[in-house]
């Protein structure tokens, strides 16, 4: 195959009189070789397979590897890059495809930063789903290791590449809501099951999926339908709750606009589950039904001093504040999803990537978002945008211009697993029945950000990472 890899070589042995043809010459459609990328999926089912296809940009890059556990899951992937050599052990696929230069990582949250890290240290680019790993040390290290080993990173919250981004952040910074003090963020999920029992596993496996692989450095459990496809999410030894699955997307335009860093403090509540004879049961193997949680944030340069960030999930949502007319909906149409930023002397409102936004202003108008009919590119280019990077390398102008690098979703990431730290701490008080049986068990977890430590509760650092299972590394 004449690839980007191949051609870079061989352009390298060549004479000092070597050129290369200008692409106007090669016609109309033609896309030199120099110009395309060897790209891998890791996860090509499920959000995987659009991943991998906006990545591929209809031809205009390679897709020479898939890697996947369940290929009944990732039939349509397969089918459509029947070329693609398929491999089921990512690790296999990175040791033996030499000339792959940009990998896709799409499976669950709990092998995001195993995979990551493997392609990063053979020197492969990577795009890695939302949220970027399961847990706050994973992103630090993944964050670290991008700058170190110098290769083009994104986190797939394709909403950070809305055009709806920029006008939000014009008009903060033309002052129309003040300085803010205060953010809310909420989901309408979970949307799959949570806060039920642990599932049992069922008596046989799918014969064609690789269950131990799909494990990866979990803990060993026996396979069940409950925990695959999707539904894995409600699990914390696979998943992060509703918080993993929409904060990146939610959160992102409140702390890109504040330019939030690490927060200090985070506190919750959640919703009991009542199994039997209406006695409050506790599961810590799984994520609540619903949470509400408050993060706490130094005051920035674009704020009016520290900030409070309200997050709520299960169908929670937050009450229309000052300004806001009665009748008008917060974030989206229906409520669901939503974030406001609230400030001095008014309120920003939208719903996920920024869509529906509004202004409030400090005059008491409403200015509604000027995008909302305009059409877009499939996820607004953001897989686009990192292979375009990815060819034109670390230090490139494309490569700053990223809108979720892992400079920034690392930071991002680590600030909604906060939000978790805080849940399975919660749980882990209840079950443990401290300070008595009546005890709320709710204690504000404070943090010191750099060192990634909860400094008022010790117990609650063991949620800061997790131990791998023999045979995996990070």
């Amino acid at each position: 195959m004449f690839t980007r890899r191949n051609f870079l070589k061989n352009a390298a042995l060549t004479t000092a009189g070597f050129y290369i043809v200008p692409r106007h010459v090669l016609g109309r459609g033609f896309v030199p070789p120099s110009d395309r990328l060897n790209l891998a999926a890791i996860g090509a089912g499920g959000k995987g397979s659009s991943d991998i296809a906006n990545a591929w940009n209809n031809g205009a890059n390679n897709v020479v590897a898939l890697c996947d556990v369940d290929w009944k899951h990732a039939k349509n992937t397969a089918e459509k890059f029947a070329t693609a050599k398929r491999y089921s052990d990512f690790r296999e696929m990175l040791d033996k495809e030499k000339d792959i230069d940009a990998v896709t990582i799409s499976s669950p949250d709990h092998t995001h930063a195993a995979a990551a890290m493997a392609a990063m240290q053979r020197g492969k680019h990577v795009y890695v789903q939302k949220p970027l790993t399961h847990n706050i040390h994973e992103a630090r290290t993944l964050t670290e290791a991008a700058r170190r080993y110098k290769v083009v990173s994104q986190m797939g919250n394709q909403g950070a590449s809305s055009p709806f981004v920029k006008e939000i952040t014009d008009w903060y910074e033309q002052g129309l809501i003040g300085k803010a003090h205060t953010v809310h963020v909420w989901t309408d999920r979970p949307v799959w099951p949570q806060g039920i029992p642990v599932p049992a596993p069922s008596a046989e496996q799918p014969s064609d999926m690789a269950w131990d692989l799909w494990l990866g450095p979990a803990s060993p459990v026996g396979y069940t339908p409950a925990y695959h496809p999707f539904k894995w999410r409600g699990w914390w030894n696979f998943g992060t709750g509703a918080l993993g699955d929409m904060g990146c997307h939610l959160m992102d335009i409140p702390y890109r606009v504040l330019k939030l860093g690490y927060p200090t403090e985070v506190e919750c509540s959640v919703g009991q589950v009542f199994l039997k004879d209406w006695s409050p049961e506790w599961i810590p193997e799984g994520c609540p039904p619903s949470s509400y949680v408050q993060i706490r944030f130094n005051k920035t340069p674009k704020t009016k001093g520290p900030v409070t960030m309200v997050w709520s999930d299960g169908g929670i949502r937050p009450f229309h504040p000052d300004r806001v007319p009665a009748g008008d909906y917060l974030g989206e149409p229906n409520g669901n999803n939503g974030f406001l930023i609230i400030g001095t002397k008014g309120v920003i409102s939208g719903g996920i990537f920024g869509k529906w936004a509004k202004v409030y202003s400090k005059k008491g108008e409403k200015i509604e978002s000027k995008l909302n009919n305009v059409t877009f590119p499939p996820e607004y280019n953001h897989q686009v945008s990192w292979t375009e990077a990815c060819k034109a390398g670390f230090d490139s102008a494309q490569h700053k211009a990223l809108t979720s690098s892992f400079d920034y979703s690392g930071p991002l990431t680590e600030t909604v697993l906060m939000g978790n730290l805080a849940i399975r701490s919660y749980a882990l008080r209840q079950a443990k029945k401290e300070g008595g049986f009546d005890y709320p068990g709710r204690q504000k977890l404070l943090w010191d950000g750099p060192s990634m430590k909860v400094t008022n509760y010790e117990d609650a650092n063991q949620f800061v990472r997790r131990q791998y299972r023999e045979g995996w590394t990070l």
